[in-house]
């Protein structure tokens, strides 16, 4: 099947990243999937796909850009040939692949119908903090808040031996996390549901990686879900939101404990008095 693209390029990731989300959201042409992909330095292109022609040439008088047919090829082959491993701290990530890993923990994520691989800089910055945390001390309740494909959940159980509790709004994201943990024998239980569940908590160790606005919307919530010397993990943030969103939870009591720049992104690490 031929599939059909609307490329819009040129942007600064701030402006990408809002154009990204504004398009996924419009109700008028609901794209198969939307895109990032770097052109340039500091220059990003949008791209939109559609499993047919008219409503790409429709989405283009509403986003003036650049409408294209993707020749037929076996996309999920290739797709997975573009994702070499990807190693953060004592986290070694694949697919299945290229499933030779040597040492630490290895991770087991195939590109599926929900975010997140492992190659993007909010997963590595979330699994790089992850790692920092276990040098120290060993959470013994952990949340996944937004969790995709489950990777964090997956590597906090993992690392931890305990049970993690990973939630998305997405029942699609909750199906693919279930069968992720299956797969890479964690013990994670997946449940659908949008913010924060109020019977559940406190935590010792909260992810939270989604959009920079639903994260300060969340403010409030996540802070009173975490323990006493508790840790809440943002990522979803270009480097240009971080300091707005931080303002919202410290203004409830938290700390900034430190913060992970990978490629355009910023991932923050929070702390509970």
């Amino acid at each position: 099947m031929t599939l059909w693209t609307l490329t819009l390029g040129g942007l600064p990731l701030p402006e990408a990243n809002e154009l990204s989300q504004r398009i996924e959201d419009d109700w008028r042409i609901e794209p198969s999937a939307v895109s990032l992909s770097e052109t340039a330095a500091d220059e990003w292109a949008v791209i939109a796909y559609f499993a047919d022609r008219d409503p790409a040439d429709f989405a283009g008088t509403l986003y003036p850009g650049t409408v294209a047919a993707l020749p037929d090829a076996d996309w999920v082959r290739l797709s997975l040939q573009g994702l070499p491993p990807v190693k953060a701290g004592r986290f070694h990530l694949h697919g299945s692949h290229d499933r030779a890993r040597p040492g630490g923990i290895s991770l087991e994520i195939d590109a599926a119908t929900a975010f997140g691989t492992g190659h993007h800089g909010t997963t590595e910055g979330c699994l790089l903090a992850l790692d920092a945390i276990l040098k120290s001390r060993k959470p013994r309740r952990i949340l996944d808040l937004g969790c995709g494909t489950g990777i964090l959940a997956i590597a906090a159980a993992r690392a931890t031996g305990r049970q993690v509790l990973a939630s998305d709004i997405d029942p699609e994201a909750v199906r693919v996390t279930r069968l992720n943990a299956a797969r890479n024998r964690a013990c994670v239980r997946a449940v659908t549901a949008a913010g924060v569940i109020s019977r559940e908590g406190p935590y010792d160790l909260i992810f939270a990686i989604i959009l920079a606005r639903p994260l300060v919307a969340l403010a409030q919530g996540l802070a009173k879900k975490l323990r006493p010397r508790g840790v809440l993990i943002l990522s979803g943030l270009t480097h240009g939101q971080a300091g707005w969103v931080f303002a919202a939870y410290r203004n409830r009591g938290l700390v900034l404990n430190c913060r992970i720049r990978r490629g355009g992104w910023t991932t923050l690490v929070l702390g509970s008095p």
